[in-house]
């Protein structure tokens, strides 16, 4: 996992700044229960209130004026009942999951990236739409007011900036005030004119249009283009979406309620809109009769002006009413369009940057795209743009249907709507790949290339595609691209650790990068993580495991040069060059004649070589930026690791520290508190024996036997308290030992039970003991600590009982001897049950105060039971007993008398050997010349590495022992000049207390041949040196114990004067002055080694007698043999 990542003020203070969701109005996210408390009724009466725009009267009356009345009206319902049915499964989830248009996208089909080009062309439709509406409200106002046409753009556009930068709460307000207007001015004329004008409503429906025949019969060419222009509307669903998310759940508002606001709200649109494209066809025909232009017919400040005309019969007042009318709808339209275009241009813009200004900054750029495009008149060319974008609009929302309709019920897609980042795939090719699909053969048969037939029928064409395309990619796919990871499951709200804001569940994201729950537009924003959460659902990874797939395996290294990149990115652009050029001929192909075409056709070919060109260098920029970012953000990243493991490893000292702080303040609070118990219990035996010295010295006359028996007891109290305080410092300092005595605990145990029944007895107070007939006889332990624990434990429980009874009983198996030492005395108080550990310590109940006693005794035994091993615990109640449990590992021992002790090396056999001992600690040398010269080895010493090394090349020692941490030359280093000097045949003994680096140095290549661990056990260290110098050793046993090899006089074979000199020596007791002898003796005779080892070792263990009589045998043999 990545490491935890830095989050740095700036950073949160924006991203709170962004949560303010009285503006951002939830973009970017899920809508949160609690923020959808609006009524039913509200939410559908602000999505219906979008229905007013009036290009749905301006498409009804242009199809009507150019394809004829049937073959317009058969288009406005085919599109009408096809809009009615996508746009109903598309509300029911919108509104069940409370997502809006683009994260209903991402989890139906097209994954994280590839809704952002859905997102690009809804996003497209608002401020196309936001064009059309405004264009019609600037020429009602140019016909009312005057205003000059491009003023009038600007103020159609501005003024909706206030009323959509406030969010759903005021853009609900302003359609509720202006609805009641909107309703009496949209049907009261048209209600007028259908009663009055029968003849009109005839000729309307016999009406042929400009292009249709002059029957009026049903063309499919022309209902073809009617259709295209109108499922230009297709995604006016996604407005009505954006609305739709805050509708209020079942449980609060009842399932009946809420699927009458979703009908209302969602599909219900197109049905107030196939209403208002017929009132428009019919206006339209209506000011075509009447001899208004036909450029002008289908104008709806022109067509409603007549309509107001009819119905009030005076000019100034039908003018007055057409202005409010088309300034009342156009704003109630571009009030939503441009509130879901700012919504759409989040979602682009925060997945292609990362970034996420807030939702009123994309609020401005939606509308001023809208004014670019009604300055440069949209208006001209309307039809063509409509025809164009239906392509596109068919092909999403087709995809998307399909995904909601076929593949949800048929399991070939997840049940719910996944929105968030950190469980999505970046390309999902079921939407992605029927929509692409879709766009292909759509756009050929728009421009021609799949016949004549199909050019009008392009868009419902796009739609089957998209629709059919979607459940067999699920299908082949196995529908595996929809969530890319396991879902975390939050039962409740969570803190976002970025934007530290709360959300709810839903909302909520487990993030690895960051180790901690994010909510869905921090996930959003997050660029660093380099999606640490799903690295295989990358679209780098995607595209590598596409190209794998398509690609032959030799050629697919390319593709991860250099080169290979420039390639992949140039042929990109050039294609979309290419596509886009290729469009724009296309349109203009379509309006000019045939001598302009290939002249247009050159120019725009020339246009992409120049194109190629630029393309190159830009693709060969981009290359190397992707290259020199890739390699910073490597470098920081390691550097960041590094910080990262700094800041850890302070984060460890400063715990370290922290916890040594607080153990030395609670060591010199314990401290504080002994010395105020030490003073207590040492003042108290004081002041009785002060107190009676004085009375003594004042009247001795008195009989003094009362005093000086109280004055022994407090020494005695004292004694046992200073003894007990000396134990307790021995444990804590670890200097106690510990033996490993072999005796019959059977015995001991006797032993102790006989002197505390008598105790019992006294009392009145019955002792039980048990043993278990397991114990074994013999058993290897600290006898002493044992005996110190039971005594301390079996004298309290019977000091602290005054009727019933005391015990011990023992029990053993598996080598685990389990004492219980219980009472029926007066018990512990549960808050005592730790506090009588402490030293001066025994338990806050009055009748122990009576008691006599120091307070360390159930101190020192719970240290002794830990130090041999042990555990113990306590089991009491008040008034009722105690029961303290000591569990030991005791084994098994043979008896002193079955295994005798090793035998004692005396000496060695062969020449003197020398050993170069080199240690800084003087007491370390005095220990091993001691121990070694007394075996008979010449010892020198040094107390550093540079002595050792010159000493050795001056001696030649037949053995190094070397310690590794000195002064100066340290004993490696030591060692490695030493092996250099005197080469392998001289061997190196490294000594040293640190086991694990002796260890670690072992090796062919290391300086040394063995090592020895402090502190050092002597018979370990002799088979060492053994071994490396290949001695055969002398052994001895006790003075009262006969050798089992007798030693032989005539061995001696030394002049009669050597042994004379030696036995003189020896009556004295002279060991030094024999030592010297034998040294001189060795020198002169050194084949006679062996014997004269022997005899060191008798003067070295001071066997004087035993000495005296071998050398007396030694000069009786001589004198036989010479006789």
């Amino acid at each position: 996992m990545r490491e935890q990542q830095r989050i740095f003020p700036v950073r949160r203070t924006y991203n709170k700044f962004v949560a303010d969701q009285t503006l951002e109005d939830y973009s970017l996210r899920y809508t949160a229960e609690a923020a959808r408390r609006f009524t039913p009724w509200r939410v559908a009466n602000t999505a219906l209130g979008a229905i007013s725009f009036l290009a749905c009267e301006a498409l009804g009356g242009g199809v009507t004026l150019m394809f004829g009345f049937t073959n317009a009206m058969a288009a406005i319902l085919a599109v009408g009942a096809l809009i009615f049915l996508a746009s109903l499964p598309i509300g029911h989830y919108a509104a069940k999951y409370g997502v809006d248009m683009d994260l209903l996208t991402r989890g139906a089909g097209f994954g994280y990236i590839g809704s952002t080009v859905t997102s690009l062309i809804y996003a497209c439709f608002t401020f196309i739409l936001f064009a059309i509406e405004a264009t019609i409200m600037a020429d009602a106002l140019q016909m009312c007011l005057g205003v000059p046409l491009g003023l009038a753009y600007a103020i159609s556009s501005l003024a909706i900036l206030p009323i959509a930068a406030l969010g759903i709460r005021f853009i609900s307000r302003y359609q509720l005030w202006t609805q009641p207007i909107w309703l009496v001015l949209q049907t009261a004329p048209l209600v007028y004119l259908i009663a009055v004008g029968g003849p009109a409503v005839s000729g309307w429906m016999s009406f042929a249009g400009a292009s249709g025949a002059l029957n009026g019969s049903f063309d499919l060419k022309l209902f073809g283009l009617s259709a295209s222009i109108l499922l230009s509307l297709l995604p006016q669903i996604g407005e009505q979406v954006d609305y739709l998310r805050f509708l209020p759940t079942t449980a609060r508002i009842g399932a009946r309620s809420w699927r009458f606001a979703l009908f209302a709200a969602g599909p219900g649109w197109i049905l107030i809109g196939v209403a208002k494209l017929a009132a428009g066809s019919f206006l339209a025909y209506q000011a075509l009769s009447l001899g208004v232009p036909a450029e002008r017919a289908a104008q709806p400040s022109e067509i409603y002006y007549l309509a107001f005309s009819s119905l009030v019969h005076s000019p100034g007042l039908a003018l007055a009413l057409t202005g409010l009318f088309v300034v009342v709808c156009q704003t109630k339209i571009n009030v939503t369009n441009a509130y879901a275009g700012s919504i759409a241009w989040s979602n682009f813009f925060s997945r292609i940057t990362h970034n996420h200004p807030g939702r009123v900054v994309w609020l401005v750029f939606n509308v001023t795209l809208a004014l670019l495009l009604m300055e440069f008149g949209v208006s001209h060319v309307i039809d063509s743009i409509l025809t164009f974008y239906s392509n596109f609009a068919v092909a999403w929302i087709g995809a998307l249907t399909a995904d909601l309709v076929v593949d949800k019920p048929l399991g070939l897609s997840p049940p719910q709507i996944e929105f968030r980042r950190a469980y999505l795939y970046d390309v999902n090719p079921v939407g992605c790949g029927a929509m692409l699909g879709s766009l292909i053969v759509s756009t050929a048969a728009l421009y021609g290339l799949l016949g004549d037939t199909l050019q009008p029928l392009s868009a419902i064409v796009g739609f089957i595609v998209a629709f059919s395309l979607a459940p067999l990619i699920a299908y082949a796919t196995g529908g595996r691209y929809y969530i890319a990871r396991p879902q975390a499951v939050f039962r409740e709200p969570m803190r976002c650790m970025i934007c530290e804001n709360e959300f709810e569940p839903s909302d909520m994201a487990s993030c690895p990068a960051y180790g901690a729950a994010i909510c869905s537009l921090c996930c959003s924003l997050d660029m660093r993580c380099k999606d640490a959460c799903k690295p295989e659902a990358r679209l780098a990874s995607q595209a590598r495991a596409l190209f794998s797939a398509l690609l032959p395996r030799f050629s697919l290294p390319f593709f991860s040069t250099r080169a290979g990149r420039f390639l992949v990115v140039l042929g990109l652009l050039a294609v979309t060059s290419a596509a886009i050029l290729g469009a724009i001929y296309f349109q203009y192909a379509a309006v000019v004649g045939p001598v302009q075409r290939p002249i247009i056709r050159t120019t725009l070919e020339i246009v992409f070589v120049g194109l190629l060109l630029v393309m190159g260098v830009a693709a060969w920029t981009l290359v190397l930026a992707q290259e020199s970012r890739r390699v910073a953000e490597e470098e920081t990243r390691r550097q960041t690791e590094i910080l990262h493991e700094e800041i850890a490893a302070h984060e460890r000292t400063d715990a370290e520290l922290q916890r040594a702080k607080e153990a030395a303040e609670a060591a010199n609070i314990a401290k504080t508190r002994f010395i105020a118990g030490l003073n207590h219990e040492i003042r108290t035996p004081l002041n009785a024996i002060n107190g009676y010295a004085q009375l003594l010295e004042r009247d001795a006359t008195d009989r003094p036997q009362d005093a000086v028996r109280v004055i022994r007891r407090s020494t005695e109290h004292i004694t046992n308290l200073i003894d007990g305080l000396l134990d307790v410092a021995k444990i804590e300092t670890g200097s106690l030992d510990v033996a490993r005595d072999i005796f019959r605990i059977d015995e001991t145990l006797d032993q102790l039970v006989d002197m505390f029944r008598l105790q019992a007895a006294a009392k009145g107070v019955a002792f039980r003991y048990e043993r278990s007939p397991d114990l074994p006889r013999y058993v290897r332990t600290d006898r002493k600590r044992l005996r110190q624990i039971l005594i301390n434990l079996v004298s309290n429980a019977v000091k602290f009982t005054e009727r019933g009874h005391a015990g011990l009983k023992v029990s053993y198996r598996n080598d685990i001897a389990e004492f219980i030492v219980e009472d029926t005395g007066i018990g512990i108080m549960p808050e005592d049950m730790q506090r009588i550990f402490a030293p001066f310590e025994r338990g806050r109940m009055a009748a122990v105060s009576a008691i006599p006693g120091t307070g360390l005794g159930l101190t020192i035994t719970k240290l002794l039971t830990q130090i041999i091993g042990g555990e113990m615990r306590v089991e009491s109640e008040v008034g009722r007993g105690s029961r303290f449990v000591v569990r030991l590992y005791l084994t098994a021992a043979t008896s002193p008398e079955e295994g005798q002790k090793p035998p004692q090396i005396r000496g060695y056999a062969g020449a003197r050997k020398t050993i170069l001992v080199t240690d800084d600690t003087a007491t370390h040398i005095d220990v091993m010349r001691q121990s070694l010269g007394g075996l008979g080895f010449d010892v020198l010493t040094a107390s550093n590495g540079s002595d050792c090394v010159a000493l050795a090349i001056e001696r030649n020692p037949d053995l190094v022992m070397l310690d590794i941490a000195m002064p100066g030359m340290d004993g490696w280093e030591a060692a490695r000049r030493l092996r250099d000097a005197l080469g392998p045949e001289t061997p190196i003994m490294m000594v040293s207390a640190n086991a694990h680096e002796l260890m670690e140095r072992r090796g062919p290549d290391s300086p040394h041949d063995d090592f020895l661990v402090k502190p050092i056990e002597f018979s370990e260290m002799l088979d060492r040196i053994g071994n490396l110098l290949g001695l055969d050793w002398f052994y001895v046993t006790a003075r009262s114990i006969a050798r089992e090899e007798p030693f032989a006089p005539a061995a001696l074979a030394l002049p009669r004067e050597s042994v004379e000199k030696l036995l003189r020596l020896c009556r004295v007791g002279h060991s030094r002055g024999i030592e010297t002898a034998l040294r001189e003796i060795e020198a002169a005779a050194p084949e006679r080694s062996a014997a004269i080892a022997q005899l060191r070792a008798m003067a070295q263990n001071f066997e004087f007698e035993e000495l005296a009589q071998t050398l007396e045998a030694a000069l009786t043999q001589e004198a036989e043999h010479v006789g």
